[in-house]
Parts: structure tokens; sequence; C-alpha cells
């Protein structure tokens, strides 16, 4: 009797850890920089890099972390690798002080924690690298 209240708390414990274990183990591992780069480039081939981009309401921007900055220009992304990409952190907010009505080479960008509003550092920007859809061949 005693060996069966045994068996049968180890086996809930057993199976109460499985429980909590399980959706840990099932969790997809978290993707590096390059490898999250990588699949938003898929299908895309990198063109000619151009060493300005015109600042304007079409453009959007996302940063992955430690690696580049993505501008969207339409259906075509546009791949900056800053000097000092390891201090890229997604919840960064870019900001810079542009007067020209466009981003450039070696222009500084400063980012900003989003969830404190401080300055938390500075990338220097180099060539943007275009990257547009291949077609298909059907």
């Amino acid at each position: 009797m005693m060996n069966s209240k045994i068996i049968a708390a180890v086996t809930l414990a057993a199976a109460t850890i499985g429980l909590v274990a399980s959706p840990a183990m099932a969790a997809k591992p978290r993707l590096t920089g390059e490898a999250k780069l990588a699949k938003m480039l898929e299908g895309r081939e990198a063109g000619k890099p151009t060493n300005c981009l015109p600042l304007g309401p079409t453009q959007e921007s996302r940063i992955i972390d430690k690696t580049a900055i993505v501008y969207r220009y339409g259906s075509t992304l546009y791949v900056n690798r800053p000097s000092n990409p390891e201090s890229l952190d997604s919840n960064d907010i870019l900001l810079s002080r542009q007067t020209s009505g466009q981003l450039c080479r070696l222009d500084p960008v400063q980012l900003i924690d989003r969830a404190t509003g401080f300055y938390s550092g500075f990338v220097a920007l180099q060539d943007f690298v275009p990257y547009k859809k291949v077609a298909s061949a059907q």
C-alpha cells in the first residue's frame, strides 16, 4: 500500500515536471540577428549599393539585433550594416537629425531605449544595399 502511494506521488511529480518542461522544450530556438536578416531577405537579390536614401513618409525601418538596419521603400529592402552593429537593439528607436532630407553613409544615428526614453548609443551608417524580389520562373 505504501509503495503504491509512493509510485503515485512519483508519477504525479514526473507528469507535473513534464507539463512544465514541455513548453520550454517545444519553444523554437531564438534566431540570431544574421538568421533573422537572412529570413527577411529570402527570395530577394542584392543590387548595387548606394550612399544615400531619401527620407520620407513611405519609408519604414526595422532594427535587426546586433546586425543591421533594414529600410523598406515599397517592395525594396535596403540593408545598412553600420560600423558598430553590436550597438543595435530591436527595442531601440532610431533618431537621426538630418536637414538634407536624406540618410547617407557615415551619418550618425542615435539609439533611444523604447522603454525608458534614454539615450542608449549610436551607430554610423554605411552603404545601403538594395534587395529586390526575384521574379519566379513559371
